[in-house]
């Protein structure tokens, strides 16, 4: 019999660890190979964790609701492998004292943060504060107290210790002890990190007949990222008007033979993303993301496309080198990716890498918005609804007053890398990608 641990996936570059949901089985169960034993949920997308191997679940070391880190065991499951320990007695004489001396290194490093600790590093303390997983394993590499971790003001949800509150605290602590060396002499001050004066909301007056409904968990998040986006990024709009009257009778000539070729329905999404996947690659300088004063110029067009889930909330799935792909694979792409947003069949690399957002207003009738950055990206366009409008038709002949069919789009962009030119040309680019479409083109 061996044991196998099942550790907590890698679920994308930004995510760092996840919440518990429910398990599917519990301790006793059998367990197939490759079937989901819990549930699980980031800040990204809602997934299930599936077994590697076959066996019995004996362990399970996280509740409901628990935080866990990414790459943490979760849970332990009983197979009938023969532990490889047990197979293997004889052992090289130069491997084992290598191996012998690696234990020793261990020994020492854990002996070093033991001692360093003075008290256990408890989930919940006496105070009543949680303590994350990755906070408290954070906590005990780094030799942090659970009477250190108690004067570190939280800057989470109900004050709780995030990762980047220890890591500060860590980072101060590290200072002050290169500052208060005997050569230097300075009064010892413990570091705290001050919280920012956020305006609370002021009370809402609820009447008899006023129903509560709690916000899920996603709309929570979404709710967080919002608001973040706005404190972190200098927001600037820019609109135009385009005229998309030859790519909506070109549409009308072709849907239905692509229909019956191709098996998929031509709406004028994949359209208007290969002309966004054509101009970023005319303006690369939008296809960045700002790390503190380092700009990010992004090889790949990863164009993020805002799709509606089945609960009212939105989600953005990533159309991975966007630009490499015709108005056939650009359909198949956006296709697919909306469908499995409506029947949240979406993989946690579905919604990851994503370097520029397209958001479509106009699919609730809307003529324009002014969308916010998906952070840490610099900019996001929203699409308008198509209208007939009466215009002027400059001819040879001269003017004349005629139908068109236009829609607005709205250009969002981060100010404090992204100027007004920049952002300005960009649509405008856009725009004359796409009224010189060709209406005679085959597809």
């Amino acid at each position: 019999m061996a044991r196998f641990e099942l550790k907590l996936p890698k679920m994308g570059e930004s995510v760092a660890e996840a919440t518990i949901t429910s398990w599917l089985k519990e301790v006793g169960d059998t367990i197939e190979l490759d079937e989901a034993i819990v549930e699980i949920a980031t800040d990204k997308v809602d997934s299930e964790v599936p077994s590697e191997v076959e066996g019995t679940l004996i362990e399970v070391l996280f509740e409901k609701d628990d935080v866990v880190a990414v790459g943490a065991t979760i849970a332990v499951i009983e197979t009938e492998e023969v532990d490889s320990a047990v197979v293997s007695p004889i052992i090289n004489e130069p491997s084992k004292l290598k191996e012998e001396s690696s234990i020793l290194e261990i020994e020492k490093t854990i002996e070093k943060v033991t001692d360093a600790i003075t008290s256990p590093i408890t989930k919940i303390s006496e105070s009543g504060k949680f303590y994350s997983p990755l906070v408290r394993n954070i906590a005990k590499t780094e030799g942090v107290s659970m009477n250190e971790l108690e004067t570190i003001i939280g800057t989470g949800k109900d004050d709780r210790v995030t990762k980047e509150d220890i890591l500060s605290y860590i980072e101060n602590k590290q200072n002050s002890s290169q500052l208060n060396s005997p050569s230097t002499p300075v009064k010892e001050e413990i570091p705290k990190r001050i919280k920012e004066n956020i305006a609370k909301p002021a009370p809402v007056s609820i009447n008899g007949g006023d129903e509560i409904i709690e916000m899920r968990r996603m709309g929570k998040l979404i709710s967080k990222h919002m608001v973040a986006s706005l404190q972190t990024s200098a927001h600037v709009q820019s609109f135009i008007e385009i005229d998309v009257t030859n790519i909506v009778k070109w549409r009308n000539n072709v849907k239905d033979a692509f229909l019956s070729r191709e098996g998929e329905k031509l709406t004028f999404t994949p359209i208007f993303m290969q002309a966004i996947a054509s101009t970023i690659k005319k303006y690369p300088l939008i296809n960045i993301a700002l790390d503190g004063d380092s700009i990010i110029k992004r090889k790949n067009i990863n164009l993020g496309m805002a799709a509606a889930l089945p609960d009212g909330n939105l989600i953005v799935p990533v159309i991975k080198n966007a630009d490499q792909l015709n108005l056939v694979g650009m359909t198949k792409s956006v296709n697919d990716l909306a469908n499995r947003a409506r029947n949240n069949a979406l993989d946690p690399d579905d919604i990851q890498g994503g370097t520029y957002t397209v958001t479509n207003v106009g699919s609730f009738g809307s003529i324009m918005g002014t969308p916010i950055i998906n952070q840490p990206q610099v900019a996001i366009l929203a699409l308008g609804a198509i209208r007939k409008v009466p215009a002027v038709i400059e001819t040879l002949e001269g003017d004349f007053i005629g139908i068109r069919q236009k829609m607005f789009v709205s250009h969002s962009y981060d100010h404090r890398v992204v100027n007004g030119a920049l952002g300005g040309m960009f649509i405008k680019t856009l725009k004359d990608i796409l009224e010189s479409w060709d209406v005679d083109q085959n597809i």
